[in-house]
């Protein structure tokens, strides 16, 4: 952790993930966030610190490692560890990671509510209601199995002894609080739904649960655990040393910043502040509940069988392309709409015909015609030279601005601005034309050092949200030392010296063809398949990447993949399928659209292998059908099931697995 005192501190954290299903695009967004703005505040001055971490009891957890045949600790290792392995192929600077099953963190809940309870604000009881086991939460209305009010699932009965934390006593501080500090909550709306909650009243919250085990016991009772958001929210002083270093607690804590989605909105302004209350520790500084991405129109969800997860887009795109697409088309705070479409409009129009061509276009002028040094600029400028400085200065002084208000949209857009100035300065200017005339020498210089020390700028601007290619141009335009040490208050025009040697030119956005590139995610998305659901050797259709294209993250492209046990191959349900019918799917030039008879029913099916098979002559086929997947969308058409193939010849185009022998449709393969 930094600790550099003389710096003004910025603490800011995400959520406390759960770990009862793998990291998706929801995980990624808040995070890529929390880094954007660590980098920024680094740019600022700060002393800056991040925290993140993964939630790793209560009662869904231990179902869900039930579910997967593991006990608890084994499964939330896996699971956190994916969270790790996440943010580093993402490139994330986390300073803090904390796990709600450390013993550090244990200590910090104990520590915590034994604050509480000695100031009075705990006693014990019994609760008899309904409770929502995905929100980990009691349901107050008393209809058995109502459904819950924030996730429309069933509700199941329960009764138990609980220990419960009187909320209700502080309904009126906690709105003392929001009057006071009107900032706390942001964007309005959520400061706005936090109000009305509360006014409405306030019941003591139970903050303990003995119907199950897997959580921290409760000193003194062990037959309780702590409920699952008490130990939960407390990691946010965990990892800044609540139990274990006063000095680096009393340094940064309270956060400056929490970032959460506004689901989690009522845990984070409501109990999580009328805990610190309770024990007389100070309160955050600012919440701040950004929205959901949405996948046609709903909400990502692993029930819907829409989530779409990072490491496609960073394979295909780069990490930098996915984090501009994030910040620069969802207004903060708001929903906004994914689609691959239009991550790649973006990153065609915005990173390789923008910043990507500028960088390319003004570094190979400056390495052709002035033989690889930044050139000197004239004395004497004239107005479109101006026009180019004004353009800069306005990014310098807006861009911080918005992203000082988590404008992140907005703040890209007057950076882009500046892309686009400096585009039209190039094209008016034709320096490819003044290099043909010995006498305007002069005036060549001059237009490449403005175009130059315009892209330096969009450079140092565009950093906290393009930290790979933002540095890679500073390379390029000879300049040493990291972007994340670069001072935005010392950022001026005219401080790229001339006479600096450029380095090697390389490009940083290179365009795409926008229905190569969304075949290529939609294929990585559903695979490879892990070798827990399909046997060693074989690869499911749809999830194969097209020949020579790169596998996603973290796939194992190794002969000899991991060794399962029967229990795991156990899981995979196989039947021979006879396809009925086959055509092209609209706009995509691999995948066809199969309708497969299982036996008791017709599956239809998305398979990447157009390039191999005509749909006419697949009418009949008997084919090997995963049937246990989740559903997925390729191309707006829903794929629900595999068929299953194997790679021949040296492009690895996908042939269809089938049978020698005449076996009979909806046969269970085993």
């Amino acid at each position: 952790m930094s600790a550099d005192q003389t710096k003004p501190k910025f603490y800011l954290t995400t959520p406390i993930y759960y770990v009862n299903a793998r990291p998706h695009m929801g995980h990624a967004y808040t995070t890529i966030v929390a880094d954007v703005i660590a980098r920024y505040k680094r740019m600022q001055g700060y002393d800056v610190v991040l925290l993140t971490g993964t939630d790793e009891h209560g009662q869904k957890v231990a179902r869900s490692a039930k579910a997967a045949g593991l006990d608890e600790q084994e499964f939330v290792d896996r699971i956190s560890a994916e969270y790790r392995k996440l943010w580093e192929q993402l490139g994330l600077t986390i300073d803090r990671f904390v796990r709600t099953t450390e013993l550090r963190h244990a200590r910090a809940v104990q520590m915590l509510f034994r604050k509480i309870q000695s100031n009075g604000y705990v006693y014990k009881g019994h609760y008899e209601g309904n409770y929502c086991v995905f929100d980990e939460m009691y349901v107050e209305d008393p209809t058995p199995g109502v459904p819950c009010p924030d996730c429309g699932r069933p509700t199941e009965r329960v009764r138990e002894e609980n220990y419960f934390f009187q909320l209700s006593a502080f309904q009126n501080k906690l709105l003392a609080f929001y009057e006071a500090h009107p900032d706390f909550i942001e964007p309005e709306t959520r400061r706005n739904e936090v109000l009305s909650f509360v006014r409405g009243g306030l019941r003591d919250l139970s903050i303990s649960r003995t119907t199950l085990k897997w959580g921290i016991p409760w000193p003194g009772d062990e037959k309780h655990v702590y409920y699952v958001w008490s130990d939960a929210l407390t990691s946010y002083i965990t990892g800044i040393g609540f139990a274990d270093n006063h000095d680096e607690y009393e340094r940064f804590w309270p956060a400056d910043l929490h970032l959460i989605g506004k689901e989690i909105l009522r845990f984070h302004a409501v109990f999580w502040p009328a805990f610190l209350m309770a024990a007389g520790e100070p309160l955050p500084k600012k919440l701040f509940a950004h929205g959901w991405w949405l996948f046609d129109q709903e909400k990502m969800s692993k029930s819907r069988g829409n989530v779409r997860t990072p490491q496609p887009i960073a394979a295909v795109l780069g990490v930098d392309a996915l984090r501009y697409f994030l910040l620069r088309d969802m207004v903060f705070g708001q929903d906004g709409n994914f689609s691959y479409d239009a991550l790649i409009t973006r990153y065609n129009a915005d990173l390789a015909n923008g910043l990507g061509n500028l960088a390319s276009r003004t570094l190979t002028m400056i390495e052709r015609y002035c033989g690889g040094a930044i050139p000197a600029p004239a004395p004497a400028s004239d107005g479109s030279d101006a026009a180019v400085k004004a353009a800069a200065q306005s990014a310098l002084g807006k861009a911080p601005e918005d992203f000082e208000h988590y404008a992140f949209s907005r703040g890209l857009e007057k950076t882009w601005a500046l892309v686009a100035e400096l585009d039209k300065y190039l094209t008016e200017q034709k320096p490819w034309t003044l290099a043909e005339n010995p006498s305007e020498r002069e005036r060549l210089g001059q237009v490449l050092y403005t175009a130059a020390e315009g892209l330096r700028i969009v450079a140092a601007l565009a950093h906290p949200v393009l930290p790979v290619a933002s540095q890679a141009i500073w390379r390029q335009l000879g300049l040493t030392g990291n972007l994340d040490a670069q001072s935005w208050g010392a950022l001026e025009w005219g401080q790229l010296k001339a006479g600096t040697r450029i380095g090697k030119i390389e490009p940083v956005f290179p365009r795409v063809e926008k229905a190569e590139a969304i075949e290529r995610m939609e294929a990585m998305e559903l695979g490879p398949p892990k070798p827990a659901e399909t046997p060693a050797g074989v690869t499911g259709a749809t999830g194969t990447s097209a020949p020579g294209q790169p596998a996603p993250a973290g796939a194992t492209t190794s002969a000899a993949p991991a060794q399962i046990g029967i229990e795991d191959f156990a899981k995979v349900e196989m039947r021979v399928g006879q396809i009925q019918s086959a055509e092209k799917v609209p706009n995509a030039d691999r995948l066809l659209k199969l309708m497969v008879n299982i036996g008791d029913e017709v599956r239809q099916i998305v398979a990447g292998i157009a390039l191999v098979y005509e749909p006419e002559k697949l009418i009949g086929r008997k084919v090997i059908v995963v049937v246990n997947l989740q559903p997925r969308k390729l191309r707006g058409v829903e794929s629900n099931g595999m068929v299953l193939a194997g790679s021949a010849g040296p492009d690895g185009a996908p042939v269809l697995a089938g049978f020698l022998e005449d076996v009979p449709v909806g046969s269970r393969i085993k």
